[in-house]
């Protein structure tokens, strides 16, 4: 073969080649395009359920859509949605279909291939350059959040396509049990028929009082957190200026006077204020839960005053002398002898003034302090409902039940011991009265009293001087 045959054979393939590798890419390019036209997706969302609009929560009910658009060559003639893990109810499901603005008469029969599968069939073809939106109510996905995929499939006339993941999945919130629980409540009847009278519905929404107990408890333990850090701050507080309102020094007496009397006399509210507002203009920058355990403390140190006050002005002066006798000194002879008794008497008093403090710790939420009434005034401001408040009150009963009964033993325990000893003080003096009288008196037929005489020696006496 000589040179220029050669280059002739080399001419014919590389025609050829050419030939083959452009069939080729035509092929690639026309088959996905006719593949992708046939149906084009635009989106596929998910309606946000959160209070603020924003988010998509899991667990709680919302609206998912498909949004697509036909071909100009093929009818549509079916489209299948699947989503793992979320079940579908057919009877959710509505379809529309659009010719630009002009809504065309076509409905789709909805099949249930599964619990996550939905199957639209039309009963018209879906016409070229048609729009469709698809769209399933009360779809729950799930609790745990997280990226959600979603397929879809579609049908022509000319034939099928297979499943294709759209390219964005949907993102959902991960929501508490609370919020799953409280969606399960509103998809149950008797709830439903709970919440159609207003009054139940505003005041204890079964829904609202499961998704707010949690946050109204982390209030909870803060204004617990504030009554044992606040009430054994006020105990020796209360208990020194006890003692300095009953000192001999007219100054230390006057000092506790004045501190006592202000505090009982005006609202703990405007105490609140006053700290919470005044010592920020002075410079002073104290944390808020710090600064609201001192208010507290300092005002409920002023009722403990009284009561320390009062149990210890009833102790009987008796006991100090017996004690001084003892050759005890003033202090041996209070913290020995006065005080167990004094404490021992004011305990229930005590108790009440405790509960007290207590319930006051709802007048921090006024400057911001993130307590029980606090979170339920939070809550229902998103929710327009009061059940918030419900809870919380019952977070403060849980507290204030026990404590008020304990409170009431504790006082019936008192003065049935009481009585028990003034039963047998009486009886030992009447004991000692019976004694005295045998030897002393006697009594006549009306009850009252003549000394006893012995008439045979005062005979005998009357005669003696006689002679």
């Amino acid at each position: 073969m000589n040179t220029k045959e050669l280059l002739g054979a080399m001419q014919k393939s590389l025609i050829a080649l050419l030939i083959l590798i452009a069939c080729s890419l035509a092929i690639s390019f026309v088959s996905p395009l006719q593949s992708a036209s046939a149906l084009e997706v635009t989106s596929i969302t998910a309606a946000p359920n959160s209070e603020d609009g924003r988010e998509i929560l899991g667990s709680v009910p919302t609206r998912m859509s498909l949004r697509a658009s036909a071909d100009n060559q093929e009818e549509i003639t079916s489209i299948t949605i699947r989503v793992p893990e979320v079940a579908l109810d057919r009877e959710m499901a509505k379809t529309t279909v659009l010719d630009g603005v002009k809504r065309l008469d076509i409905s789709a029969e909805v099949v249930s291939l599964d619990k996550n599968t939905l199957q639209f069939n039309f009963d018209t073809p879906v016409p070229p350059t048609s729009d469709l939106l698809l769209e399933i109510y009360e779809v729950a996905f799930p609790g745990d959040g997280g990226a959600i995929p979603v397929q879809f499939s579609y049908e022509t006339t000319q034939g099928s396509k297979d499943f294709t993941e759209y390219e964005k999945p949907i993102q959902v919130t991960p929501v508490s049990l609370s919020q799953q629980i409280a969606s399960w409540l509103n998809s149950q009847g008797w709830v439903q028929a709970w919440n159609s009278n207003t009054f139940l519905n505003l005041f204890l929404n079964p829904a609202i009082f499961v998704t707010s107990a949690p946050v109204v408890f982390k209030g909870w333990l803060t204004a617990l957190a504030i009554v044992v850090l606040a009430f054994p701050a006020a105990i020796p507080i209360g208990f020194l200026l006890a003692l300095m309102r009953m000192s001999k020094i007219w100054l230390v007496k006057v000092l506790a006077s004045t501190y006592v009397n202000i505090i009982r006399g005006t609202p703990m509210f405007l105490q609140i204020y006053i700290a919470f507002f005044g010592l920020p203009l002075l410079g002073l920058q104290v944390d808020n839960f710090v600064l609201g355990c001192f208010v507290m403390a300092f005002n409920s140190s002023a009722y403990l005053c009284e009561i320390f006050r009062a149990g210890i002005q009833s102790i009987q002066k008796g006991q100090f002398e017996a004690a001084r006798s003892l050759g005890m000194n003033s202090a041996q002879t209070m913290i020995f002898i006065i005080v167990p008794q004094a404490v021992k008497r004011v305990i229930p008093t005590m108790t009440n003034e405790l509960i007290l403090l207590y319930k006051d710790t709802s007048l921090l939420a006024s400057v911001g302090i993130m307590e029980s009434v606090m979170y339920a005034k939070t809550i229902t401001a998103a929710t327009g409902n009061i059940t918030p408040y419900i809870v919380a009150a019952g977070f403060y009963l849980i507290v204030t039940l026990p404590m008020s009964r304990i409170t009431r033993k504790m006082e019936e325990s008192t003065f049935a011991k009481s009585a028990k000893r003034k039963a047998q003080r009486k009886k030992e003096d009447t004991n000692d009265d019976s004694d005295d009288d045998d030897n002393t008196t006697h009594h006549n037929k009306k009850g009252s009293w003549q000394p006893t005489v012995d008439h045979e020696k005062d005979v005998l006496a009357i005669k003696t001087a006689d002679l």
